[in-house]
């Protein structure tokens, strides 16, 4: 019988057959070469992985604070909320350089970026999962799918939890070994993978809130919620005590205890008139001053908390101290993106860009003017001297106004007037040039 002249390996699946056996075998040697790393058990001191794993996070309050405690916390859920549903709310636009600045163009990436990345996610829930991520764990990663290993076209970002990626080091490259629940361990090649890390990146990972700041800060947050919640529930909180001129045994003590905690214990039963027999009298006990402050403790974590995440304290509904951004919307909202938003921004932008595009020549960006937009007096206001006011000339088309505000150009709007000879660079009119048009 003759040897056919095809292989059958070969014709059975696509792609060659020795390149992934060959990458097979190598992704073999470096998972056992992560694997085999051991930590001696001297090395579990206090801010170490192995103490952290041990302890579960345990923070100096003596609460494990995890990412489902630290958001049970309701100002890091507020944070948490309104820095990534902020960043999710803002369009990804694609621009080309050119000589005389940019131009917007129509990119595959734009439908991916701004309503489906994965099939199973919507673009405003795919960047506020990846803040979250960024926000408590230190990282955020999203693995590129490419439409074959040899293409450089995108065809999908799927976000994965932190938890899930190891970042390896492979010479001046970073490797992913990916363990997603219930499938194959995965590498995946740093081109192929967008990673936006927190402060403090080592080369490897970012720092974790929940491991650092949230430790101390978030753990008190914890304990006086839980003590709150133990304060308010417990309706025979020992505020008062009951007294007898006679010898009262134990066993009927107890009998007391129980009965008042059965009928009086609880908010439905905190106002119920109390019977007293057998001598029993009433002595009021006032708080110490460990319960007094315990309103000022929870104030305090407050603004403890949104520091730490960069959150002014009127945003997350904490309205005792007054702003130092100013006193409009307008000069708030600009703070807020300048200061807290645009350092998230920034380092998206930047992977997004070196990791899609890898040229000078196309680059993607977020556009934050929805956010910094005041109000409409305002806003009509900058229009009007944008498009040149009182015969001054003006550095704005009436259709770039009109994009602005989300409406269709007009026929003749793309004119720039160049303001008249007699203009006032101080006029304070609020008449418009006759030639001009209206928006």
């Amino acid at each position: 019988m003759t040897t056919p002249w095809y292989n059958a390996e070969r014709v059975q699946q696509s792609g060659s057959v020795v390149l992934k056996r060959w990458n097979a075998e190598r992704q073999a040697k470096r998972v056992a070469a992560t694997s085999d790393k051991t930590i001696p058990i001297s090395e579990g001191v206090r801010g170490s992985e192995l103490y952290d794993w041990m302890t579960g996070g345990l923070s100096s309050a003596g609460v494990t604070v995890t990412e489902r405690s630290a958001m049970s916390i309701s100002t890091v859920f507020a944070c948490v909320g309104l820095i990534g549903g902020s960043i999710a709310s803002m369009p990804f636009h694609i621009y080309r350089r050119t000589d005389d600045g940019r131009d917007r163009v129509d990119s595959p990436l734009w439908w991916l970026l701004n309503e489906e990345p994965w099939p199973t996610m919507p673009a405003a829930v795919f960047w506020e999962y990846l803040i979250t991520s960024l926000l408590l764990q230190g990282d955020g990663f999203a693995k590129i799918h490419r439409k074959n290993s040899r293409s450089p076209d995108i065809k999908g970002f799927e976000a994965l939890h932190p938890t899930w990626v190891v970042p390896v080091a492979d010479g001046d490259q970073l490797l992913y070994i990916v363990n997603r629940p219930s499938t194959e361990q995965e590498i995946v090649h740093q081109d192929d993978m967008l990673h936006v890390p927190g402060i403090g990146f080592d080369g490897r990972r970012g720092m974790s809130v929940l491991r650092h700041a949230l430790q101390s800060s978030g753990g008190v947050a914890l304990a006086a919620d839980r003590y709150s919640a133990a304060f308010f529930k417990n309706g025979a909180r020992p505020d008062f005590v009951l007294q007898s001129d006679k010898d009262v045994s134990a066993a009927n003590v107890d009998l007391i205890r129980e009965t008042w905690s059965q009928r009086h214990q609880g908010i439905d039963n905190s106002h119920l008139p109390a019977i007293l027999t057998g001598g029993l009298k009433v002595a009021p006990i006032t708080l110490n001053s460990e319960d007094a402050q315990l309103l000022s403790t929870r104030q305090y974590s407050v603004e403890d908390l949104a520091r730490v995440f960069g959150v002014p304290t009127f945003m997350v509904g904490h309205h005792e101290k007054s702003s130092s951004w100013g006193s409009g919307l307008e000069q708030q909202s600009i703070g807020f993106v300048k200061f807290t938003l645009g350092r998230h921004l920034v380092k998206i932008q930047q992977e997004v860009n070196r990791k899609c595009f890898r040229t000078a020549t196309y680059f993607g960006e977020f556009q934050t003017a929805g956010l910094e937009r005041g109000d409409i007096k305002s806003r009509y206001e900058s229009h009007r001297i944008g498009l040149g006011r009182a015969g001054e000339p003006g550095w704005l088309t009436v259709n770039e106004v009109r994009r602005m505000e989300n409406m269709p150009p007009i026929d003749g709007g793309n004119t720039l007037l160049k303001g008249t000879p007699d203009a006032s660079t101080s006029a304070t009119s609020d008449q418009q040039p006759a030639d001009s048009t209206a928006v």
